[in-house]
């Protein structure tokens, strides 16, 4: 006989479910949709998703979405409660009852608000708290979706994820006192649970804010870059190689091609009077190119993470075409990444920049902190041959946006160019300060897909 309350559970995963394709479902309809599939039971397939669509579709739009939420939940693997995934991991019943009161207790003591057992247990428990924290009124102000990370950073301070944190903490004490070793390795575990809900409001976010892909028919390369799969990511990875591949090997052909240089007509007349024209031999003047140097400060927060990863991957590739490459990567505090490039591969390097490694990537953006920051340590090397790109959205949070300071590093440059993956119409909303840093900067270029990082790597080099 099938567990009424397993039922429930299922179908209270199912709704919410439903209610992330957009489609509005009500406490009213929950419960009929409880006592509809009462009544026909879940052993036939067909006459569930039947008595589904019935009772939560209102539209023709919601029977497609109620269709497809249906098909990709079922398509999935059951999910199982925070206990069930602990027990999975090999932990005692014995421990986990020991957790199971520790956490009834704290629930009892929710003053704080930090809700730890819903968040620790995700699903649709997350969805719930998500949707009590105003998630659908936050998200109807995003004007973009490269917004996306400072939306998904206001959302989970908003469920309490960080104040769950500190009690999970304080949690820890009571766990070792009850377990020992194994409630250190129990807090392990949950602190990995507390890690994957925040991913999960990432990209429950995510979700609601990126618009439809555009049409498979044009290529991925002219493909926002926010809204491309993983599988497509590597694909465009891929393109990304080979177009530096091919900006390696056209600067060799030029170098081929220089090695003699330009006829010199001075030169070339002046020896031919000493022979009266015979023989007569071209004298060349000799071609001298600098390379330049390039320093890139790349914004490795969540709402422009998918293009700072695809410009790194560039650089990495390119860097050959640079007497001098230096990085740095920044969030709230400014870190270089140049000698952790030379040290390690672009993915291992990468993975370290976006882990934490170098600065904190749960901090807010604060642009002017940055670039004060990088002014002052750039005032003894920073010159005439040095291009500078930065790569970053502009939204300094409101803070000060020290459009002085850029200004001031642009004269002491070759040139200051500006990569930003939000389009130009969305510079001047909310504490976007683009419009201020544009007349700072030598050129601002719009960076939203491989097709325009390509063009702006072309332009790049042309200087």
């Amino acid at each position: 006989m099938t567990d009424p309350r397993a039922v429930v559970r299922l179908l209270d995963e199912l709704v919410w479910r439903v209610r992330r394709e957009g489609v509005r479902v009500s406490t009213a309809q929950a419960i009929d949709l409880a006592r509809a599939v009462a009544l026909v039971g879940i052993e036939d397939r067909d006459a569930l998703v039947v008595t589904v669509t019935s009772v939560l579709a209102c539209t023709r739009a919601d029977r497609d979405r109620v269709d497809r939420a249906f098909l990709d939940f079922f398509s999935q693997k059951p999910a199982r409660t925070l206990f069930d995934r602990l027990e999975q991991l090999g932990f005692t019943p014995t421990e986990v009852g020991a957790l199971r009161e520790l956490l009834e207790r704290a629930a009892e003591d929710d003053a704080q608000g930090d809700h730890l057992g819903a968040l620790l247990e995700g699903g649709s428990s997350l969805d719930r708290l998500m949707q009590l924290a105003g998630m659908d009124r936050a998200l109807a102000s995003l004007v973009s979706p490269m917004q996306a990370g400072f939306f998904s950073m206001r959302m989970v301070d908003a469920i309490g994820i960080t104040r769950a944190r500190q009690r999970l903490a304080s949690l820890r004490a009571m766990l070792i006192d009850a377990l020992g070793e194994r409630g250190e390795e129990l807090t392990a575990a949950l602190e990995h649970e507390l890690a994957r809900a925040a991913d999960d409001v990432r990209t429950r976010v995510r979700e609601r804010s990126v618009p439809a892909a555009p049409p498979t028919s044009r290529s991925l390369i002219f493909k926002a870059f926010e809204a491309l799969t993983q599988s497509e990511v590597d694909e465009v990875r891929r393109a990304v190689r080979s177009f530096a591949a091919r900006l390696r090997g056209a600067e060799r052909a030029r170098k081929r091609r220089a090695i003699h240089g330009r006829i010199d007509p001075h030169r070339t007349l002046r020896a031919a009077l000493r022979t009266g024209g015979v023989p007569f031999a071209p004298a060349r003047r000799k071609r001298r190119r600098d390379r330049p140097r390039l320093v890139i400060l790349c914004d490795v927060s969540d709402s422009v993470r998918s293009v700072a990863t695809f410009l790194l991957e560039f650089t990495y590739a390119a860097q050959e075409l640079f007497s001098e490459t230096r990085s740095f990567v920044f969030v709230s505090e400014l870190g270089e990444t140049t000698e952790l490039f030379a040290r390690h591969g672009v993915h291992r390097a990468l993975a370290v920049a976006y882990g934490g490694g170098v600065v904190a990537v749960t901090d807010n953006s604060n642009y002017g902190r940055v670039l004060r920051t990088f002014e002052e340590r750039s005032r003894t090397w920073l010159d005439r041959r040095t291009t500078v790109v930065v790569l970053g959205d502009g939204r300094t949070n409101y803070h000060d946006d020290a459009s002085d300071a850029l200004a001031r590093i642009r004269d002491r440059a070759r040139a200051l160019i500006w990569l930003c993956p939000e389009p130009r119409a969305h510079w001047a909303s909310g504490d976007s300060a683009m419009s201020r840093y544009a007349r700072a900067c030598t050129s601002v270029l719009e960076v939203r897909s491989a097709s325009d990082l390509e063009s702006a790597a072309r332009r790049l080099l042309a200087r």
